[in-house]
């Protein structure tokens, strides 16, 4: 049995659906704080903080879990900067908590969600996972300290794990009855295909002189469903006894932002009103995955890696969902 934490969240939910489709019995813990109790329609689902160490206790005791997974950490870049201890507390502090219990209880695998906001301003692209790690965020300090305190609890206690560093997750489940519901919302596809329907007024580009070929910013976007695939193959190598490993997820291949909103217009049919807007502090000119090392060790192959398909399964849930 596998207990997914934050299973009712964007990404988590996408998971908990991969992992029931794959004959697999799940628990779900999530606060509900920024998930949805309607994402997880399917598998045990338990309201609770992953803070809670007596709740925790209480999990372990009564269900035969061997696998976690850990996708409850908070990751708005710009709030962990005006909030640097609330980002050190939850997505630190209380994984160190559910370490401590896991380990209690004899569990030794476990899958992390990390992030590529690790390596801060990239000294190459594509980045590969032996590119510095630098985190230019609190958010980012706080992924690269939990990825530390696994490398020492492996160590230590033989926790394996896999630390998966995603980059710019999107899109939506093929059928549509689940997707990207954050709120407030921040990142780009959702809210250019909110501005298409009339839900803001325009869709803002922040900075529009960098050294790129529009001179918008360029990012690298993965579809959530190929992350959960990723997870999916992690479990397994994890089951069979492989080593601790850390690897990037992403398309290694960069979309502008005024290809991602000429690209919502196409699949749309509706028109996006544009804002120019001065550049954000610590927006890289270009972040780009190399997802060579997972695509080779773990035989890993994103299915939807044509922008234009990532922006269809975003639209079909958002337009079923309102």
């Amino acid at each position: 049995m596998i207990l997914v934490i934050g299973g009712a969240g964007y990404i988590g939910s996408h998971m908990v659906k991969e992992l029931i489709s794959h004959g697999r019995e799940v628990v779900i813990l999530d606060n509900l704080t920024t998930g949805h109790r309607e994402s997880v329609p399917d598998g045990e689902f338990i309201k609770g903080d992953l803070g809670d160490e007596n709740l925790l206790q209480r999990i372990f005791k009564t269900y035969p879990i061997h696998t976690v997974m850990h996708f409850a950490a908070f990751s708005l870049v710009g709030e962990s900067v005006q909030f640097p201890l609330k980002y050190f507390e939850n997505n630190v502090s209380k994984t160190i908590t559910l370490l401590k219990v896991m380990l209690e209880h004899g569990i030794k695998r476990f899958i992390f969600s990390s992030s590529a906001s690790v390596y801060g301003e990239p000294e190459e692209i594509p980045i590969t996972e032996n590119c510095s790690v630098r985190p230019a965020s609190p958010y980012g300090a706080s992924k690269l300290m939990v990825e530390d305190i696994l490398q020492e609890c492996d160590k230590a206690h033989g926790l394996r794990y896999i630390s998966l560093r995603y980059f710019n997750a999107a899109g939506a489940d093929e059928t549509g009855t689940i997707g990207e519901n954050h709120n407030p919302e921040s990142h780009l596809i959702p809210l250019v295909l909110k501005a298409a329907k009339g839900e803001k007024k325009n869709i803002t580009v922040f900075g529009t002189d960098y050294p790129t070929k529009d001179g918008t910013c360029i990012r690298d976007y993965i579809h959530v469903t190929d992350l959960a695939q990723a997870h999916l193959l992690a479990m397994d190598v994890l089951e069979n006894g492989e080593s601790s490993n850390i690897y990037n997820l992403g398309n290694s291949h960069g979309y502008s932002v005024n290809e991602v909103i000429e690209t919502a217009r196409q699949v749309t049919g509706l028109q996006i009103p544009v804002k120019e807007g001065p550049r954000r502090p610590g927006d890289p000119a270009i972040l780009v995955a190399s997802s060579e090392k997972i695509k080779k060790e773990l035989g890993w192959q994103p299915r939807y890696q044509d922008l234009k398909t990532i922006v269809k399964t975003a639209w079909k849930w958002h337009s079923n969902s309102y």
